[in-house]
Formats: C-alpha cells, structure tokens, sequence
C-alpha cells in the first residue's frame, strides 16, 4: 500500500521525504505545534521554538518510561511561520495514522510525532504470552485522542485491514501499531521440525480484527541482535588470530634460541 507523502499534522502541512531512511519535515505557521520524541529532531528553520517537558504531567512521563521511550516529549511551535524536521535513529519509513477512528496501541521505538490533540500514555498488554514472548515485553504505547500521529517502521511497512474475525499470524518483533479493536495473543509455531529448523522461533504473534495493524520489515529487536551477533563473532576471531600469532610467535622464538 503506497502511503501519501504528504499530509496534515494538528493543522499543519508536512511533507515525508527520502525513500529507505525516511524523514519527515513540518511546516509550522502561528499558533501551531508539534510532539516529538526527545532526539527525533533533525532541524529548526525559521522561528520555531522547542520546549521540553513532561507531556501531561509527572505520571505522564513515567508511564511513558516505563514503556521503554523518554520521560519527556518535546514540543516544537512557531510564532510566524518555520519549519521542524524529524526522524529515527535507524533505517525506515514514516506511517501516518489517525486516532478519529479509535485508539491505537504501538511498540516501543515506533512513535515519531503526534499532534498536541494527542495523548501519549502506556498499555499494559492484555495476554501474558504476548508480554512474555512477543518480542516487546509487558508494555505498548498507546496514542488517544482526536489528532494524527507519525510512526516509524523499521525498514518497509506492510499495512493489513483485518475483517471481523480475520486472523494474522506474524513474527514476534514485527507488528508497529494496530487499533486497539484489534485482539493479540500468542501462537506456538506448530511442528517439531517447524520449532527446531525453521528460524522462526517458537511463538507467532496472533492478531484478530477487527482492525488495522501495521507490520515492519526489519525489527529493531531483530537488527540488534544481528549486529551484536557480528561484532562478537569478530571479537572471537580477533582473539584466535592474536592466540595463533602468539603460539608462532613461541615456536620461532624457540628455534631462533637453540
């Protein structure tokens, strides 16, 4: 689904630009305003003003904490007219989604901005197997109100509407948002040999419309633990090569001494 470049955020006009490491840039005019996420921000043209604080006050900001994102939200306005530019510390694509429709519950590491209509607080998850083994823990974010808000997807996005009763079965790590209408649990991968080699883990998440969700093509979660996974790999390989220089070095050193 090709997602419009362009759009309204609380009134004002923003423009998505870039193809695989997107960013998305607003233009403020008097009186209007946006939320980020403390980091988010790229630029500042024109007279626009940040301000940071707790985005609803000291509880706010703690369940926005213990969700996994700041304890603060950013608030970026204009007096006349200017221009803020956000995006997210790794590669992928922005999604507008509006709360007119309902709630939305997202993953941690997906919001990017909302409108000041929007409230952003914590849900905790409604299945113990999926806070267990859903790739994200205990605690969504969850996105109220009546304005727009722009989530990032790592990598591409795949946006599905799920009929009443319609069921998806996904890889842990790769759901971003999905309406609150939309149930989620936790699936056991099916078959012995499916669990030992198939690569998927051992659990599906299951999500069940009504609803739309939001999936992402590469999980933070999923890219960490390949980068950790190299670097340790070159670590160990780093240790042999210096061992076996050693031991040469021994043995040469042996037979340079007799």
């Amino acid at each position: 689904m090709q997602v419009p470049s362009t759009g309204t955020i609380g009134g004002a006009p923003y423009e998505i630009v870039g193809h695989e490491m997107q960013a998305v840039v607003v233009h403020l005019s008097a009186a209007q305003s946006v939320l980020a996420e403390p980091g988010a921000m790229l630029y500042m043209h024109g007279d626009v003003t940040m301000n940071t604080g707790t985005g609803g006050g000291f509880m706010a900001g703690l369940k926005r904490s213990l969700a996994g994102n700041s304890f603060f939200l950013s608030s970026f306005s204009a007096a006349t007219h200017g221009e803020v530019c956000f995006a997210a510390p790794y590669p992928g694509t922005i999604h507008p989604v509006s709360l007119q429709s309902g709630e939305w519950l997202c993953q941690r590491h997906s919001f990017l901005c909302c409108s000041p209509e929007v409230t952003v607080t914590v849900a905790l998850t409604q299945r113990l197997g999926y806070g267990m083994f859903g790739g994200e823990g205990f605690i969504l974010q969850k996105l109220s109100g009546a304005g727009e808000a722009l989530l990032h997807a790592g990598g591409h996005f795949i946006r599905r509407d799920l009929a009443p009763g319609e069921q998806l079965r996904v890889d842990a790590g790769t759901v971003v948002a999905f309406q609150s209408s939309v149930g989620y649990d936790i699936q056991m991968v099916p078959g012995f040999k499916n669990v030992l080699f198939g690569g998927e883990g051992l659990f599906f998440v299951l999500l069940q419309g009504p609803g739309t969700v939001i999936l992402q093509t590469l999980s933070f979660d999923r890219l960490v633990s390949r980068i950790m996974a190299q670097a340790q790999f070159q670590q160990d390989k780093t240790g042999a090569e210096v061992a076996g220089l050693g031991a040469l070095g021994g043995i040469v050193g042996g037979i340079l001494g007799q």
